[in-house]
This record gives C-alpha cells, sequence and structure tokens, in this order.
C-alpha cells in the first residue's frame, strides 16, 4: 500500500532529498533544467510543508510542496516572474497582510503511477486540504499548461491582473505557464464538486485510507495529512 504523508521539509532533510530526486527526474524526462521550483533553498525554510506518496520501502512516486508567504524566502512564483511583471511583489505582500497566503508548488508524479489515479490531481487535492490546518486565506499557484485543468478543478481561478491575463512564457519561449488564485480555500466555490468534496473529506478525516482508481486499476493509499499545531506555530 502507499502512502500519503505531509511534513515539515526542515524537520526531515532525508524526506526532501528523495522528493527533489523525484521530480528532478520528471523534469528532465520533459526537457526541463530551469525551473524556479527546482531550487532547495526551500528545504532549510521553517515555512515550507511536503506532501509525498511513498512506496513502504520509501521510495517517493509523487509529490508537491506548499510554500508560505513571509521570511526570508521568495515565493517562487515571485522568482519566476518578477523580471517580467514586478507587481508580483505587491499582491503577494498585500494577500499576506489579508491573514496569509501560501503557494501550491513543486507538483509531480513519476510514470510509474500513471494512469492508477495518482496523478498531479491527487498532490493538488492534499496541497489544498492543508489550507485548513494553516494560517492563511489565500492560495497561489503559477502552472504549466499540462496541470492547468487540474489546478481549475481545484478551485484556482487565473490571476489577470498579471502578466497577459495571467499567462507567461515560462520556462521558456515555446510553453506557457498561467498565475493562479484561490481567494476561497476554505469554500472553494470555483472547484469541481467532486474535486471539492474529496478535498472537504481529508480535511474532515485526514487520517483514513482511500481507493484511487485510474484507467490502469486501482490503488489503495493510506492517508495521513496531519500538520501538528505545534510544528505549524514553531
Amino acid at each position: 500500500m502507499l502512502q500519503v504523508r505531509v511534513f515539515k521539509a526542515v524537520d526531515h532533510p532525508e524526506e526532501c532529498m528523495r522528493y527533489i530526486d523525484g521530480h528532478r527526474r520528471v523534469l528532465e524526462a520533459y526537457g526541463v533544467t530551469k525551473v524556479t521550483s527546482a531550487n532547495v533553498d526551500w528545504m532549510y525554510a521553517p515555512n515550507s510543508y511536503i506532501s509525498t506518496v511513498e512506496t513502504d520501502e520509501g521510495k517517493v512516486l509523487a509529490g508537491c510542496r506548499v510554500q508560505l508567504a513571509g521570511g526570508d524566502l521568495a515565493m517562487p512564483i515571485e522568482t519566476a516572474i518578477s523580471n517580467l511583471d514586478p507587481r508580483i511583489h505587491d499582491i503577494i505582500a498585500e494577500l499576506q497582510e489579508k491573514g496569509g497566503t501560501a503557494e501550491l508548488c513543486g507538483l509531480w508524479n513519476s510514470r510509474e503511477v500513471a494512469g492508477w489515479g495518482i496523478g498531479s490531481i491527487v498532490m493538488g487535492q492534499v496541497g489544498v486540504a492543508l489550507c485548513e490546518q494553516l494560517p492563511i486565506t489565500t492560495m497561489v499557484a503559477f502552472c504549466a499548461q499540462a496541470t492547468f485543468k487540474n489546478c481549475q478543478r481545484l478551485g484556482f481561478i487565473i490571476k489577470n491582473e498579471l502578466g497577459n491575463n495571467g499567462t507567461f512564457y515560462y520556462p521558456k519561449e515555446d510553453l506557457i505557464a498561467t498565475a493562479l488564485i484561490i481567494p476561497d480555500p476554505v469554500v472553494l466555490a470555483s472547484a469541481h464538486p467532486l474535486v471539492r468534496d474529496k478535498i472537504f473529506d481529508l480535511r474532515a478525516r485526514p487520517v483514513q485510507r482511500m481507493v484511487e482508481k485510474g484507467p490502469k486499476g486501482e490503488m489503495e493509499l493510506d492517508y495521513n495529512i496531519r500538520i501538528s499545531q505545534q510544528v505549524v506555530n514553531a
């Protein structure tokens, strides 16, 4: 059975390295070698949380990161687009003043679990489910075309005031990425109803077992996505 876990990055360096290695392999498979989410400074920041899907042997098959704004570490979206649209700094600062914000980033899944219902949407659901445990009132993302539709299903909407109606050529000229925001991560009014129900279920029961279904079959996942408030406030 595969395990879905959430941990504070700075407290789990070995687990972080397994997540990083898996993410790097996926990026390289698509010919992408330079993106801000591949920077590993977040490992040493106190406001970074990692979610992974891993085997009993500790092999990481999928993952995502939730990076809270604040502190010395810029948000990945700021690093990615500030040269193209410096307004991103003011927008993040404003969101931070209005109750706190975080970025869902570094989301990936290996080909080994593709088709088994453990794609990026599962990691996205976990990331958005965590909002309720964190001191934030909004969540942002900067997504590639491949994950845009899944981000919309999670409740993200386009941040139109940035770039060209929210879009940028990134990380290279033949690829487009989009700036997104969830303005209501508790209610998730724009989320797909089925996805919203699953996120709400994860929030109500952060420790549970769930069967994920895909074209290739089913896999049972053992979820434990609780973050202790002692860790969050540390």
